[in-house]
C-alpha cells in the first residue's frame, strides 16, 4: 500500500485570534504548530504534505513554513479559492471567506491519489494521533469509502479565554460514528460545560463527551461525494450563501446517516492543544516545552533533520 498523506488546512482567516495565527512561533527556537504536526506525521509514515492555503498567504506561507519542510518531504500547496464550485454556480460577491472545511477538502481533489488525513494547521494533535490514523490509512481500500476520525475527550480541548466550536460525535459498540454534530458554541460555565447552536439557548454536555477536533482519514473516494453534497449545500442555502459553512462534521455526519460511508472512531491519549484566541498561546508553548524537556522533540525541532 502507498505511504498516506497529509492534507494540512491552512486557509482559515482565524478572525477571532486577530491574525495569521497558522505562522505564530510556539516553540522554544520559533517552531510552529506546523512544524509539530508535519514532524509528528513523518515519523507516523506519511510521505506527502499538501498545504491549502490561499493565494494571499502564499509569499509568507512558503517563506516561513514551505521553506523548512520542503527540504524533508514531498510539498504540493492547493489553494481553496471561492470560485472552486461546481459547474453553474457563482460565489456571491458578498462572501469573503473560504467556504469550510469540507470545501476546503474538496479543492484537494486534483492532488490526492492515495488515502489521507486531513488536519488544522492551527491544532496540536500529538504524536500518537498521527500514528493511530496512519495505521488505519494503510490498511483501508484506497477507493473505498472507509474513513476514520480521531477522538479527543471534550474536557480536554476547551480554552479559558472563550468559546470554541466542537464537533459532537456518537458511535456504536463496533467503534463506528453513528453521529456527529457541530457544536458551534462551546464554553466552560462554573464547574461544568455548556453548549449552544444559536448564542441564545444553552444546553450541559458532559466533559467526557467524545468530540472530533478535526483530524480525519479519508480515501480518494471521498471527492465525489463531497461534491455531490456540496451541490445540495449550495441549493439548501442559496439565500445565505454569503455566510453559509460547508463543514466536515456535518458532511461526514450527513453520509454516515445516508449510509454513504462508515468512519471509525479512533481513540486516542494524545495531548491536544489549540489556539483560539490569543490568550491561549502561553499555555500552548508551555506544553510543547514540557514535552520537548521529556525528550518527545529535539529541540530545535529540525536539529535531527539536517
Amino acid at each position: 500500500m502507498p505511504a498516506p498523506t497529509l492534507v494540512v488546512m491552512a486557509a482559515g482567516i482565524g478572525s477571532r485570534y486577530g491574525g495569521l495565527k497558522q505562522i505564530d512561533p510556539v516553540g522554544p527556537h520559533g517552531e510552529l504548530i506546523i512544524d509539530y504536526s508535519v514532524y509528528d506525521a513523518l515519523q507516523a509514515g506519511f510521505a506527502t504534505i499538501i498545504f491549502l492555503i490561499r493565494h494571499d498567504i502564499e509569499e509568507v506561507f512558503r517563506a516561513r513554513v514551505g521553506r523548512t519542510i520542503e527540504a524533508r518531504a514531498e510539498v504540493r500547496y492547493v489553494f481553496q479559492e471561492l470560485s472552486d464550485l461546481p459547474a453553474g454556480y457563482e460565489p456571491p460577491s458578498t462572501r469573503r471567506k473560504p467556504w469550510g472545511t469540507a470545501h476546503a477538502v474538496l479543492c484537494c481533489r486534483h492532488a490526492v491519489s492515495t488515502p489521507f488525513a486531513a488536519i488544522n494547521a492551527d491544532d496540536f494533535y500529538g504524536r500518537e494521533a498521527f500514528a493511530v490514523l496512519a495505521e488505519h490509512l494503510r490498511r483501508v481500500k484506497p477507493q473505498a469509502a472507509d474513513y476514520a476520525l480521531v477522538g479527543y475527550r471534550l474536557a480536554n480541548t476547551l480554552s479559558e479565554h472563550g468559546y470554541v466550536s466542537r464537533a459532537e460525535c456518537r458511535m456504536n459498540a463496533d467503534g463506528y460514528l453513528t453521529d456527529v454534530r457541530e457544536r458551534l458554541r462551546v464554553e466552560r460555565r462554573g464547574e461544568g460545560i455548556v453548549y449552544s447552536d444559536d448564542g441564545e439557548q444553552w444546553t450541559p454536555i458532559p466533559g467526557d463527551t467524545l468530540v472530533s477536533m478535526n483530524m480525519w482519514g479519508f480515501t480518494p473516494a471521498v471527492f465525489p461525494a463531497l461534491e455531490t453534497h456540496f451541490i445540495r449545500f449550495l441549493d439548501a442555502n442559496a439565500d445565505r450563501l454569503d455566510k453559509a459553512e460547508f463543514l466536515l462534521p456535518n458532511v461526514v455526519g450527513d453520509m454516515v446517516r445516508a449510509g454513504e460511508a462508515r468512519v471509525r472512531v479512533l481513540p486516542t491519549t494524545a495531548h491536544w492543544f489549540g489556539v483560539t484566541y490569543q490568550e491561549d498561546r502561553p499555555r500552548v508553548q508551555a506544553a510543547i516545552r514540557a514535552l520537548t524537556a521529556q525528550g518527545l522533540y529535539p529541540s530545535p525541532l529540525w536539529e535531527a533533520e539536517r
